[in-house]
């Protein structure tokens, strides 16, 4: 049962560590760690992502930034509480970790799949150069009744055919994991600098 749950969301990056291991939470006495890999993209950006490893898996103690990691696991996300108001968490929930003297396959540095259900209507709408984008809330469930909540933005063709989508239905959606910063208004005189983690959508399928 367990083995077939976790099918259902699986993420595979090459990247480059770019931060020291941060102390996240402790289960039953395992530490997990938060560091920070840049990933490229073929339009010579890259995005950061946040990957959450055991102490049990890496060395944590150790400063990796610079080394090439291919590591492998589940894009999870968890509600932090901060004052009145929940935030969406995300991170790859590291399964296997392995560091590479480099990357021979360039092509597929940044892999996703995902198998869940729509849990809010999708928004769809056009930029103001008119490329169409549907932004989708996915829930994929995990063992033990825990679901994660994964944000999915789709364009083009595939932005109009999810644009169509009820919630609660099923969805499959292959892609790969990005970083987005953006800038939030806290007053008139002061912004905030934020990154928001969400998964690009290169394909997708609606399961009856």
């Amino acid at each position: 049962m367990v083995d077939k749950v976790i099918e259902n969301n699986r993420v595979s990056i090459i990247g480059e560590i770019v931060s020291e291991f941060r102390f996240s939470h402790e289960v039953f006495g395992e530490g997990f760690y938060i560091t920070d890999v840049a990933v490229s993209r073929l339009s010579d950006m890259f995005d950061t992502i946040p990957l959450m490893v055991s102490e049990r898996l890496v060395d944590v103690t150790k400063d990796l930034r610079g080394k090439l990691v291919e590591a492998s696991g589940q894009f999870r996300s968890y509600n932090r509480h901060e004052g009145t108001k929940n935030k969406l968490v995300l991170s790859i929930f590291v399964r296997e970790w392995q560091l590479i003297e480099e990357n021979s396959d360039s092509g597929r540095t940044n892999q996703i799949f995902l198998d869940g259900f729509i849990c809010k209507t999708p928004v769809y709408r056009k930029t103001p150069l008119g490329r169409e984008i549907s932004d989708l809330l996915i829930a994929v469930n995990r063992p033990y009744g825990k679901s994660d909540y994964i944000p999915c933005i789709a364009w083009g063709r595939n932005a109009r055919f999810a644009s169509s989508f009820e919630v609660g239905g099923r969805i499959q959606i292959w892609g790969r994991v990005q970083s987005r910063d953006y800038v939030k208004k806290i007053s008139e005189e002061e912004t905030e600098k934020h990154t928001a983690y969400e998964v690009s959508v290169s394909k997708l399928e609606y399961v009856d």
